[in-house]
């Protein structure tokens, strides 16, 4: 380059540069806007600004002059520089001015961008802002030549911006907290680049520092600017205090790529201009949402893999699919089960999702930002289903494909795709079958692809009935689809009918595989395996696995990866109709029931391993159909569980539509602890509910107490506990009355539980009561322990910590005496917590720790963040803030782990304190009030006065007058809630006067 303007003024390579004060400007003013002419008043004004002498142009004349001499003195052309009547100029080459080279540089970085090129364009750009040296053309002090050097200036900023933006996509947050840092320093008006430096301080951990940063552009702004940070900064404060960054597993933009695509066939025909303009429209014209619509079998989403295949590269960071099963034997995904399938492709734990359909949404927005991603949503039924799955960053897009049009959505261009024209029909055709053999026999080809009603499934099925008959003349198969009856008639397009090509498929196979693939059909699961055919058609597993190839290998069944198949909705459709036959009807229960056995079996052994000794005696006894094919699903456990449970959920409403009462409330109740667990509270809902239902119509009474105990589970962790205790204390009237005293334990402490977090502090005292009275002897040790666990936990709240203490030291104990890991953790964690609200700081930071250890060993979430959250205590009155906001928005995590919303209350709750001992009120104040929202929602009255409580410490300096209304709020619940927390609010309100 012979010239440089992206710093101190350079000439002719090198070090070197020109002196004298005028020239620099005059050159500087044409360098500014090279290979166009400047008009000599500028370049007047540039020079003398406001005060130019009668000399001026003769003086501008002498100024070119010596700019000529100098740069042949340097080795470049005197005719560099050009005069014209109008004014003077400079001719560049391309690559002579560094400012061009960057313009250009970064222009292709933005284009490796636009294309998902993210390591090229993070190379682009690094090389484009190497080139600066300092501020442009610095030491040059004319306004006119400054105003536009900064023109230059905001550009180096905007390119850095958006190299950072990749480079945090690439998962390099770590590298950039330094160059952030220092940036924001020389800039601490920009927010974007602050809110980059949030970004980064956050994804690695540290939200101390992320939040620092907003509170010190907090208050720039109102210093310098007398105004607040703009909406996406505020937001972006608010996720990293509230703890969404750490729940969402990362801030915007992904740490890895995600590949969920199905794999595209290799014989795609037709479609050619379809696929050509659906990319044009997505590359050129910025189309976000395609819709193709079309008839059953028409190869919509062979079209959508295709297209999302060839525009894999402009989406890098994320691929996914998902199937909305709007047109299946199965019920159409609703927004919230598809946002939580769409999360788990993303890397999201199935904990991690939320319960609430808003929430998820969010969390997927949240996902998504920043990222290149492609989502395919395949078998759309509705608008209303897609419509909120519908991302809202600028880098993704959607290919959408449903059987109907639909025209209710706001967003999308569609595309009505038709079946195959006849040319495109015989040449798929002869893909499959050979395509000398159809060249052979044009007119019978012709008549097959008519039969086959151009349909691409149907014409794949056809002919690979050819390819498999070597013997076969295509006219022998043309005069079989003639005289073919088609079960599936009803799905006709005109004279074309895919019924006929699936009835010859199916009357080539053997006579072992004709009976298996109707029974598939009746598996309400997206995949099945194995076990699962040889369950339904009662045959050895090996037998089974030889049909399976035989259905693959003729196209009926899919075989989505090794050893897990599929049925396409249409060939399901035609084994419905084939078992809808009178001479099926006996072998189809029997199938159903074995079905259901197999089912039951499994998760029930499955439920033994993982349930505590509680509450495994409300496990039903049952012996397995075929205990032949459990090992493999049971030594898989919880893995095998959550690739199935919506097939299991499935499973629970065919019991009761097919009548078979019994399997389906023992279903519902085998996957309780696993759906429990791993956070799926809408099934365990739906399945109980169910349950009940079918309980309650066999008139089993202890069955529909176990429903009602065991789906007021999933209400209690949603914190909806006036539903969890009406259905406990009906379960308890039950029990009672048949006499199951054991039963009749495990509701009583489950009741003192659940009353004790409403607030109703005497029903748990009496529950708890009268659960002691019923424990007998040492066949109760297990009863007992679960009773001292739950009465130590509810009397450290009722701030009766001599008792707990009391309580704790039996419960560990017992658990050591009947080798109890879990209840030793417990009750570890309830003595350490006992000895820190006594005071015994020495003792219980010890403990405190230990405890954590084995919470951690154990993996009980909700248990972690309960000690977590008590050491963050302990360490804010220690006056240790910083390690105590660190340790509540850990807690955060934990609870949300768990699912448990009461304690992610409590947690912000604790978080929110810690950050108003850093001095930050106003954060303190956002996330109290926030919290003051959530538990009033949630009805949670003990976190909605800590709350309240909060906003006064926050406000009182400020505006006493509010502090005080805060605290008599809050007073009046604790005291209603019998809460020691009351005396402490009292002393805040005498403090206030």
């Amino acid at each position: 380059m012979r010239f440089g303007i992206l710093g101190p003024l350079r000439v002719g390579g090198g070090e070197s540069t020109v002196t004298a004060g005028r020239d620099r400007i005059v050159l500087a003013m044409l360098l500014l806007r090279a290979g166009r002419l400047v008009p000599v008043d500028e370049l007047i004004d540039a020079v003398w600004e406001e005060r130019p002498p009668a000399t001026a142009r003769a003086q501008l004349q002498t100024c070119v002059s010596r700019l000529r001499r100098r740069l042949t003195e340097l080795g470049l052309a005197p005719e560099t520089i050009i005069t014209d009547p109008v004014g003077y100029g400079v001719r560049t080459a391309a690559s002579d001015l560094d400012a061009e080279v960057f313009t250009r540089t970064v222009e292709a970085a933005r284009a490796a961008v636009a294309a998902g090129r993210l390591a090229e364009a993070s190379e682009r750009f690094r090389a484009a802002l190497a080139l600066w040296r300092g501020p442009a053309l610095g030491g040059i002090p004319s306004r006119s030549v400054r105003r536009r050097a900064q023109a230059l200036d905001e550009q180096r900023l905007t390119a850095l911006e958006e190299c950072v933006d990749v480079e945090l996509r690439l998962g390099q947050a770590a590298e950039l907290i330094e160059e952030l840092a220092e940036s924001v320093d020389q800039h601490p008006l920009r927010e974007r680049l602050r809110g980059q430096l949030m970004l980064a301080l956050s994804s690695v951990g540290r939200q101390a520092d992320a939040l620092a940063v907003y509170r010190e552009g907090r208050r720039t702004y109102a210093d310098e600017l007398g105004i607040e940070p703009g909406v996406e900064l505020q937001e972006l404060h608010q996720r990293v205090l509230a703890g969404d960054l750490a729940l969402a597993g990362r801030p915007a933009g992904p740490a890895g790529a995600v590949r969920s695509l199905p794999r595209a066939i290799g014989d795609f025909i037709g479609r050619q201009e379809t696929v050509a303009r659906l990319v044009k429209e997505i590359e050129e014209d910025g189309t976000r949402i395609q819709v193709v619509d079309g008839m059953p079998g028409s190869g919509k989403t062979t079209l959508a893999v295709h297209v999302a295949s060839a525009l894999a590269d402009r989406y890098p960071d994320a691929q996914l699919f998902i199937d909305l099963h709007g047109h299946s034997e199965r019920r159409p995904l609703t927004p919230a089960t598809a946002v939580a399938a769409l999360l788990r492709q993303l890397g999201v734990p199935a904990e991690r999702v939320p319960e609430n359909l808003d929430d998820r949404l969010a969390l997927w927005r949240i996902e998504l930002a920043g990222r290149r991603a492609l989502v395919v949503l395949d078998n759309a039924a509705t608008a209303d289903q897609v419509a909120p799955l519908l991302p809202n960053g600028p880098h993704c897009l959607v290919l959408i494909t449903s059987r109907r049009r639909l025209v209710g959505l706001d967003e999308g261009r569609p595309s009505s795709l038709p079946v195959l024209d006849a040319d495109e029909a015989i040449e798929l055709l002869g893909r499959v079958a050979g395509m000398e053999r159809i060249a052979a026999e044009p007119e019978a080809a012709a008549e097959v692809a008519h039969r086959c009603g151009h349909l691409p499934l149907a014409i794949r099925l056809a002919g690979a009935r050819l390819a498999h008959r070597p013997r076969w003349r295509v006219a022998d198969l043309a005069e079989r689809l003639v005289a073919g009856a088609g079960p599936l008639a009803e799905l006709t397009a005109g004279q074309r009918s895919v019924g006929q090509a699936f009835a010859l498929s199916y009357a080539q196979i053997s006579p072992s595989a004709q009976r298996l693939f109707p029974l598939l059909g009746l598996y309400p699961g997206g995949r099945l395996d194995s076990r699962v055919a040889a369950a339904l058609a009662g045959l050895p597993l090996t037998d089974t696995q030889e049909l399976l190839d035989e259905l693959v290998d003729a196209h009926l069944v899919e075989e989505v990866q090794p050893g897990r198949y599929r049925l396409h909705d249409l060939l399901r459709e035609y084994a419905r109709l084939l078992l809808a036959a009178p001479d099926w009807q006996p072998e189809r229960r029997a199938a159903l029931e074995h079905l259901l056995d197999h089912h039951l079996s499994v998760t029930l052994a499955i439920a033994r391993m993982v349930e505590a000794a509680g509450s495994r005696r409300s496990i039903p006894a049952h012996t397995p159909g075929r205990p032949d094919l459990l090992a493999d699903p049971v030594l898989e456990g919880r893995a095998w569980f959550e690739e199935n449970h919506a097939g299991l959920t499935a499973l629970v409403r065919v019991a009761e539509e097919e009548g078979f009462p019994v399997q389906c409330w023992q279903l519902a109740r085998a996957c309780w602890r696993l759906n429990f667990d791993g956070g799926h509270l809408d099934e365990l809902i739906e399945t109980h509910t169910i349950g009940l239902r079918v309980a309650e119509g066999l008139g089993d009474e202890a069955a529909v107490a176990t429903m009602l105990n065991y789906v007021s589970s999933a209400y209690f962790r949603l914190a909806r506990l006036p539903e969890a205790i009406r259905g406990m204390e009906v379960a308890l009237s039950l029990r009672r009355r048949i006499g199951l005293r054991g039963d009749v334990l495990t509701t009583l402490w489950n009741l003192g539980v659940s009353y004790a977090a409403n607030g109703d502090l005497r029903q748990a005292e009496v529950k708890f009561d009268e659960a002691l009275s019923l424990i007998r002897g040492p066949e109760d040790a297990d009863a007992l322990s679960n009773l001292l666990n739950n009465l130590s936990y509810t009397l450290i709240g009722w701030g009766r910590y001599d008792e707990a203490l009391r309580l704790a030291r039996l419960h560990l104990l017992l658990a050591r005496q009947t080798k109890d890991l879990q209840q030793t953790n417990n009750a570890m964690g309830h003595l350490a917590m006992a000895r820190h609200r006594m005071g015994d700081l020495g003792p219980a930071r010890r403990l405190l720790r230990v405890a954590l250890y084995l919470k951690r060993r154990g993996t009980n979430r909700f248990g972690e963040g309960e000690v977590l959250n008590e050491i963050g205590v302990l360490e804010r009155n220690a006056g240790q803030p910083d390690l105590a906001a660190a340790l509540h928005r850990e807690a955060l995590v934990a609870m949300v782990d768990a699912g448990d919303r009461i304690g992610q209350c409590a947690s912000r709750n604790l978080l929110a304190r810690a950050i108003l001992e850093q001095g930050d009120a106003a954060s303190a104040l956002d996330l109290h009030r926030r919290v003051l929202a959530d538990a009033s929602r949630l009805g949670a009255r003990y976190e909605r006065a800590r709350a309240l409580e909060g906003v006064a410490r926050c406000v009182r300096d400020t505006d006493p007058t509010a502090a005080r209304a805060h605290l008599e709020q809050a007073l009046t619940l604790f005291r209603q809630i019998e809460s020691p927390d009351q005396y402490e609010v009292e002393r805040l309100l005498t403090e206030l006067g």
